[in-house]
């Protein structure tokens, strides 16, 4: 083999890894691939004869790409109408390919993501290369040209800001696919109150339609609120809902034809649904066909 082909074959060894952190970081399984690629260049131009760990290094150009994307994209941000969620991961059936799989495998709840993107970029690098990834702070300081304990303390305060507003999601899927199964029947029979006991007390209820009038609605809270609203809006998309996997929880994809108009998202706590996350931004769902 080439010195090109070992090259070739070690980067894709940690492709993986590569994806799982720009993902995280971004929130954007396009955006993640052009981070990834992005790495992938910058490697084919570089000098790593002194490279000792090249995952490490890596990591770190993947994350600095990812850091610059994020820069950018909290500038534009300002102009964004309405909620902004991430692009989702979703799979419809169990007989997907090992590359959507392993795509799926580095998926994170939506709940979660929408929390990361409140940090500033430098605690969202921070946070997720040590919380999520073991990277330690002496690696972390020079991505984000801070000393290594201030790269720790950007790491703490993003900590807390999560633990404070990311709801612990139950972790059995079939648990969750029941109370999905049952705000789904709600919704289809309009059922107020069979919907309201599915709900959490103080759900949070978000529609990204991509950040445009009139498409544009701030969060919904509350159950009576939520479920007032998912009656009146959504009572004629139910019949076109389907089961499937957003983020790795259970979640609905809505699809009249072939191509689906909105994917939502559930955040199922103690038997009730706490959060409601519907992407119906076009450019977020393009490419996925159910």
């Amino acid at each position: 083999m080439s010195e090109r082909d070992l090259l070739t074959e070690e980067f894709e060894r940690h492709r993986g890894h590569l994806r799982a952190v720009a993902y995280r970081m971004l929130g954007s399984v396009s955006e993640a691939e052009d981070a990834v690629q992005e790495s992938w260049l910058r490697l084919a131009r570089a000098d790593t004869d002194g490279v000792s760990n090249l995952a490490g290094w890596l990591t770190t150009v993947v994350a600095r790409v990812a850091l610059d994307i994020l820069r950018t994209r909290r500038a534009r941000r300002e102009d964004y109408l309405g909620s902004w969620l991430p692009e989702p991961i979703v799979t419809v059936d169990t007989d997907t390919d090992p590359e959507h799989e392993a795509v799926l495998a580095d998926s994170v709840g939506l709940a979660l993501l929408v929390v990361l993107d409140t940090l500033t970029p430098p605690e969202r690098l921070a946070f997720v290369l040590h919380d999520m990834f073991g990277v330690p702070f002496e690696e972390i300081a020079p991505i984000v040209d801070r000393s290594p304990a201030a790269a720790r303390q950007l790491a703490s305060r993003a900590r807390r800001r999560v633990r404070g507003a990311t709801p612990v999601p139950e972790p059995d899927l079939a648990q969750q696919r029941r109370v999905v199964d049952a705000f789904l029947a709600a919704a289809r029979a309009g059922d107020f109150e069979a919907l309201v006991e599915v709900l959490d007390p103080d759900v949070v209820f978000r529609i990204d339609g991509g950040g445009v009038a009139p498409r544009a609605r701030p969060p919904v809270i509350g159950r009576e609120a939520v479920a007032e609203q998912v009656l009146a809006r959504g009572a004629s998309f139910a019949p076109h809902a389907r089961p499937a996997i957003v983020n790795g929880t259970a979640g609905l994809v809505v699809a009249p034809g072939p191509l689906p108009i909105a994917v939502v998202g559930f955040t199922v706590v103690g038997g009730r649904i706490a959060e409601i996350d519907i992407v119906a931004d076009p450019e977020k769902l393009r490419g996925l066909v159910v």
